[in-house]
């Protein structure tokens, strides 16, 4: 327990440090105007933060031996999920450059809901066998160590704070 405690603590302080790194940079090598401080993070940064993320779920899951066989899959699907924003992020990077392509920009939207509605269905068939072990106190500390995870807009659809409360 204490290993994932220091790996988890670890793990945030190297994504606060590459946060601190980016806060000091004012250049955006793509010529986009910033829009906030995760805005100007590099793909090293994000993947910093994605593995800080897992480990604290992880970390506060406080998983027993029984529940433990089951967090692979989990950690997998979770670790596919931040992949799939990345590549997306990256995509949309890419076709900003492109303006007169309209119905091949919605093709593309259409494409990556698709790739985000199939990786959160991997995610649900992974983490039902786990999240049916898990006692109450576990997945209240699930529910609040996954928001992070939420990415960017979530808010706007289910209501800043996580929706139905």
């Amino acid at each position: 327990m204490r290993r994932r405690t220091l790996a988890a603590l670890a793990a945030g302080a190297l994504g606060a440090a590459a946060l601190a790194g980016a806060a000091a940079s004012k250049d955006d090598p793509f010529g986009h105007r910033p829009h906030g401080r995760w805005s100007n993070l590099s793909p090293a940064d994000r993947e910093a933060f994605a593995e800080a993320r897992i480990a604290a779920l992880h970390a506060g899951l406080r998983l027993n031996a029984d529940q433990e066989k089951l967090w692979p899959p989990v950690e997998a699907a979770i670790r596919d999920m931040a992949r799939l924003r990345r590549e997306q992020r990256e995509a949309r990077r890419e076709r900003g450059r492109i303006v007169d392509d309209a119905p091949g920009a919605l093709r593309a939207m259409a494409d990556a809901a698709t790739a985000r509605g199939e990786a959160l269905r991997k995610l649900a068939d992974a983490s039902q066998p786990l999240y049916a072990t898990l006692d109450a106190d576990q997945k209240r500390r699930a529910v609040m160590l996954a928001r992070p995870m939420r990415g960017p807009g979530w808010h706007r659809h289910h209501g800043r704070h996580g929706g139905e409360e």
